[in-house]
């Protein structure tokens, strides 16, 4: 296509929110006018499922529940009273109880004020708040925030060793919507035996986001907990983050949830238009489906050229990966749906993997985040007329030319500058599109079944470890792994068995294994304490 064809393409393809500054570039994306017709019908059927979602419909029939994420930033959108009083109330809630910690009238009981925050989640209990932080935290922030998102114990001891002798002024917020997810629970246990090692009281410093009655918030009313917010059962993790579990952590920090939560109505508006060609989601996931050819056939690589919006891909990993990322449609039939979502940042891929992207295999699809306003304040010149922020521009364009010219498609997302307002509509923005791709394709985006599994599978293994110590221990003797494996009944685990004995002797857990470590089968294990 000739530069004057590719200029009137850009302008007939150019999306842009007035209110927010945002631009969306689909023009470099290969598809035409006849493709466009052909996913009409399906767009006509995506834009009245999305509508029969907001007005309540059960969009989870796995666990029958309603899908009402949207409702957050716009509480009169909710189907019942009772929703809107819930989704206001816990607004307010957040709002009243931020100021007093800010303000002191809520404080530690061994310091003057709280100085740290401490989240403790797994997933979009996590994820969220993480990328929410590193965006849009103030340099010198209220109150410094610090995650536990994982079960690894060397990484609790990094945060905590962080944290250090401030685990005094610190509010610990645990962020479960059952209370029974292990990472999250093992997270709390571990922080408990911090507080306990520096003679403090968890309770009296410990917040809970969960589930209304669930056992989570049973243990916090039991022990006195600060407060508990509550976490709906219609609001699922991936998205979460406008939700007491991400407005809660920012606005402690001193970020605008206010903001937030208008940006994100804004984009809600702005995507229930049904009408592709002025609707950013729709474009979007007009954008994924030809890539792709309707099946998850290109990756999604996710390049945001702004040190804020590090975080950026990892969010939309989980949002776009556990929504589309499925065996089975509608029908029940296996179609294997998914796009594979990665990315870091520019110019750091120039760097990096952007030599393959534009000379390697063709396998994936571009997503620029491209951020207007360099910095608050005036840039110096890092050489004659030319400042740092213009070789980032310069490399962001650059970058989209050469994977152009060299057939690879993109899509280029532009926003003025990196604020409250902007952010909550980025995630308003890819929370639409994901409904609306998983209409495209017939999956439903709003259930969970291969994460279910792994946490079932998780669970095997650890009942698996409880059973075979308990034969050695009634053994009283060396076993060989085939001999144990017999004697738990389980034959064929034999892998899973020399694996869990294996990492149990590394740490110094009871069990000694003795013989040639290159040769698992040679090895004996039993019981040392």
């Amino acid at each position: 296509m000739d530069a004057t064809a590719l200029w009137q393409r850009y302008q007939d393809w150019l999306y842009y929110h007035d209110s927010l500054g945002l631009y969306l570039d689909i023009s470099r994306m290969g598809f035409d006018n006849d493709f466009v017709a052909s996913l009409s019908p399906k767009f006509d059927q995506a834009f009245k499922a999305m509508d029969a979602l907001e007005k309540g419909a059960i969009a989870n029939p796995d666990e029958n529940r309603m899908v009402g994420h949207y409702w957050l930033r716009d509480p009169d959108l909710a189907p019942t009273q009772d929703l809107k009083q819930e989704i206001v109330e816990t607004l307010e809630k957040i709002e009243t109880f931020t100021a007093k910690i800010h303000q002191g009238e809520i404080k530690p009981p061994n310091a003057a004020q709280f100085t740290d925050i401490l989240s403790i989640g797994i997933g979009g209990s996590a994820l969220g708040p993480e990328f929410v932080a590193e965006a849009l935290a103030p340099d010198h922030p209220v109150l410094n925030i610090h995650f536990i998102d994982n079960t690894d114990p060397r990484g609790i001891d990094r945060v905590l060793a962080k944290i250090g002798d401030r685990l005094k002024s610190t509010i610990v917020l645990v962020i479960s919507k059952s209370g029974g997810t292990p990472e999250p629970r093992n997270g709390m246990i571990e922080v408990r035996n911090a507080f306990s090692a520096q003679n403090l009281n968890f309770a009296q410093q410990a917040v809970a986001v969960t589930g209304v009655g669930s056992k989570l918030d049973q243990q916090a009313h039991a022990e006195g907990w600060l407060t508990t917010f509550p976490m709906a059962d219609w609001v699922g993790g991936r998205t979460s983050e406008l939700s007491a579990v991400g407005l809660l952590p920012a606005a402690l920090q001193g970020i605008e949830i206010r903001e937030m939560l208008a940006g994100g109505k804004a984009m809600d508006i702005a995507t229930r238009k049904p009408e592709v060609k002025t609707n950013p989601a729709a474009l979007l996931a007009l954008a994924w489906y030809y890539a792709g050819n309707g099946k998850g056939e290109k990756d999604m690589v996710v390049l945001p050229y702004k040190d804020s919006l590090l975080l950026f891909s990892r969010y939309l990993q989980q949002l776009v990966m556990e929504s589309l990322g499925k065996e089975k449609d509608l029908d029940s039939n296996i179609v294997y749906q998914g796009i594979a979502v990665y990315g870091n940042k520019g110019s750091t891929d120039q760097h990096a993997y952007v030599q393959q992207l534009r000379d390697g295999v063709p396998n994936f699809f571009a997503t620029f985040i491209e951020v207007l306003q360099d910095r608050s304040l005036p840039s110096i010149e890092v050489e004659p007329g030319v400042t740092s922020g213009d070789y980032l521009s310069g490399f962001l364009l650059g970058t989209r030319q050469a994977l152009y010219e060299n057939h690879r498609d993109s899509i280029t997302i532009t926003v003025p500058e990196v604020n409250p307002e902007i952010v909550g509509a980025l995630i308003a923005l890819y929370e639409r599109a994901v409904g609306l791709y998983a209409s495209l394709v017939n999956i439903n985006a709003y259930h969970q079944p291969g994460v279910e599994a792994g946490k079932k599978a998780a669970a095997e293994v650890l009942e698996l470890q409880h059973k075979i110590i308990q034969v050695l221990q009634d053994a009283g003797q060396a076993l060989s792994l085939e001999t144990l494996a017999e004697k738990a009944g389980v034959p064929d685990q034999i892998e899973a068995i020399y694996k869990i004995l294996r990492h149990l002797a590394t740490n110094q857990r009871g069990v000694l294994l003795v013989g040639n470590l290159a040769k698992p089968a040679s090895l004996m294990a039993s019981i040392h304490w």
